[in-house]
């Protein structure tokens, strides 16, 4: 079996299946490109009692839609998102790697461009990293503020800086999908005014023709 950190190449039917593995760090957003008649998939390893949050947005592409799915480790199907534009899912875990997948291969022609983000919570490694404060903290009585109270500030500033980033990020994905949107409307109208514009200059060169020949003079002259 090849490492984790490089990409895995699966066969699924006529599709090709493409799989990646994240490191397993409390928050990652990816954006790529998914051919069409394509299958896109990635693992992400994940401990007992923890908590897994996806949110997927296609930005670009006919349609808008892609088929999801999400599977536990034991090959589970624990969601499925048939032909969705975006969604968010939360799931309690168990140990052992899940993977999801964005499905392109009901389109023949139309590439998509989607942006997803995980979002990992109980891991084990903040609260390993509490449990080392606490070591600290005997003899602070003291001190006006002991160690446990910083450690819970500092959390919550924590907190409060990773949901801001978190906003930000889906916001900027947002806006990459309303101005892909708003750029192919503007194509979409420049193509027909200039159809529209074809039409009334053909039409215009007939009426001009046809008058001309009412007001011709068809009689031949006698000699």
């Amino acid at each position: 079996m090849a490492p984790r950190a490089v990409l895995l190449v699966l066969a699924a039917g006529c599709a090709v299946l493409g799989a990646a593995e994240f490191s397993p760090s409390l928050d990652s957003d990816f954006t790529f490109t998914l051919p069409a008649g394509r299958r896109e998939c990635f693992y992400q390893p994940m401990r007992k009692e923890a908590s897994l949050e996806l949110e997927y947005q296609v930005l670009d592409g006919a349609g808008l839609d892609v088929d999801f799915h999400l599977l536990s480790p034991k090959g589970e199907t624990l969601v499925f998102d048939e032909r969705k534009s975006d969604g968010v899912h939360t799931v309690e875990t168990e140990d052992g790697d899940y993977m999801f997948c964005f499905d392109n291969t009901f389109s023949t022609i139309s590439e998509k461009v989607i942006f997803f983000e995980l979002i990992l919570d109980n891991m084990g490694e903040e609260g390993q990293d509490q449990e080392d404060w606490k070591k600290y903290v005997t003899g602070t009585d003291l001190l006006d503020m002991k160690l446990e109270d910083i450690l819970e500030s500092i959390n919550s500033v924590k907190a409060r800086l990773s949901k801001s980033v978190q906003i930000q990020t889906l916001l900027r994905a947002f806006e990459a999908r309303d101005r892909n949107i708003q750029e192919s409307n503007f194509d979409r109208v420049n193509f027909w005014s200039m159809v529209n514009l074809g039409v009334m200059v053909v039409v215009s060169a007939v009426q001009v023709y046809m008058l001309k020949n009412l007001f011709e003079d068809k009689r031949k002259s006698r000699t």
